[in-house]
């Protein structure tokens, strides 16, 4: 990301970057500091911890650097508030998506804020490791992380002395995922950032009250969700992958969601638009709710599935885009730990593994910037995307699930 930028181009947004944020340290040592931590995340360390990071800026002990994490005073929250009105000057872009995953980070010992042998979709398996849930932001222009929550399982929450050690606050209680991830959008959503849609995986997307929130907001959504997913109406419910079944073969069409790294990522698609619901959506709505599949072409059985909530008039091909920009989240992943250090900290305490991704991702974010400048590399979509009777039906330009239309308008039910 870093490669054929002009030095002035880079040396005058970096001074831009971090003129941004300084004004959240009190003290001229802790902006030096401040600053010379993001230049050592940004420069050619080979592992980015405190000694290889000293010696890179030019300190010749890594104290500093240390106290900058640990004992300074400074609120990484606020950083994180400049960091998301930066991207939005930088990147902003009125159909913005707004992605949530999470991602793990192996450690050693049982200090460290969080950790605890748990599942780790980095490693593919239960590892001793802290998990955090993120928020990414995507556009055409480009994508950078711009929010984290550091999740803190029972083990940690029901210990106050556990937690007391590690610097966390009295006042954290246990949240699950799913609840972080909805503080972590209505953060994006109280913020500078152009949002228009948000998207998630199906650990996010099963969970009603996250998919309420843009719905609440007047904004679009596209989340996986598992097959088991029931997808409910004023005539009954049903299975979604039920629903996709009996779906008709010319249902299904082959889109690309995205260019890889080799090219379009093309799947065949199939995508239905669900009954208003008019305690929720009124008489006339003016979005309204999908079930979509995505199956592998060279492995049919293989379907994923999905829940829509879109403007009326969008098309299929849009909602296609939107589910495959999720997958720029994973790149974000894999830039900010090769090239900013994301995983590579040393700090156990709390407040000092916020510190330190808060000013990852601001470098990370100087990264996408200064890429969109240079006219490099662009896009949000760096991706993959029983019923007796036939419900589908087709209707103008999109197809619907007509047959869940049977019920009176009285009762309300959940979407």
């Amino acid at each position: 990301m870093q490669d054929d930028v002009r030095p002035d181009v880079w040396a005058s947004e970096l001074e831009e970057v971090l003129l941004r944020v300084g004004h959240r340290f009190g003290r001229v040592d802790l902006r030096r500091r401040m600053r010379d931590y993001v230049r050592g995340l940004l420069g050619p360390v080979g592992r980015k911890n405190g000694w290889q990071l000293a010696e890179y800026v030019g300190h010749d002990v890594p104290a500093g650097l240390q106290h900058l994490l640990n004992r300074a005073r400074w609120d990484a929250d606020e950083v994180r508030d400049d960091l998301q009105e930066y991207v939005a000057e930088r990147l902003g872009e009125p159909e913005g998506v707004l992605i949530i995953d999470e991602t793990g980070f192996l450690k050693k010992g049982t200090a460290s804020a969080g950790v605890q042998r748990q599942y780790s979709g980095t490693a593919g398996r239960t590892e001793n490791c802290q998990v955090a849930v993120f928020a990414a932001y995507a556009s055409s222009r480009g994508r950078t992380l711009v929010d984290r929550e550091l999740y803190l399982p029972k083990s940690w929450t029901s210990d106050r002395e556990r937690c007391r050690m590690a610097g966390v606050p009295g006042d954290r209680a246990f949240a699950t995922k799913t609840e972080l991830a909805r503080d972590l959008v209505a953060r994006a959503l109280a913020s500078p950032l152009p949002i228009a849609w948000v998207t998630a995986d199906a650990l996010y997307g099963q969970d009603w009250n996250f998919r309420r929130m843009p719905e609440e907001s007047g904004l679009g959504y596209v989340v996986a969700v598992p097959k088991s997913q029931q997808v409910k109406s004023l005539a009954g419910c049903w299975r979604i992958d039920q629903l996709i079944s009996d779906a008709p073969d010319n249902a299904w069409e082959r889109l690309s969601c995205g260019d890889g790294a080799k090219g379009p990522r093309v799947f065949d698609w199939a995508a239905a638009m669900l009954p208003a619901v008019p305690f929720f959506d009124g008489g006339e709505p003016s979005h309204r709710r999908w079930v979509l599949a995505r199956r592998s072409i060279a492995r049919p059985d293989e379907i994923a599935y999905y829940l829509a909530y879109a403007a009326t008039g969008t098309t299929v091909s849009q909602l296609v885009a939107v589910a495959g920009s999720r997958w720029a989240i994973e790149s974000c992943f894999q830039s900010a730990k090769n090239e900013c250090g994301l995983d590579q900290y040393e700090v156990r305490r709390y407040p000092g593994w916020y510190r330190h991704i808060t000013l990852v991702m601001l470098a990370h974010a100087f990264l996408a910037a200064i890429t969109a400048q240079d006219g490099g590399e662009r896009g949000a979509a760096e991706t993959d995307l029983s019923l007796s009777r036939s419900a589908w039906r087709r209707s103008a330009s999109s197809w619907q699930l007509a047959a869940l239309e049977q019920a009176t308008a009285s009762t309300p039910a959940t979407p």
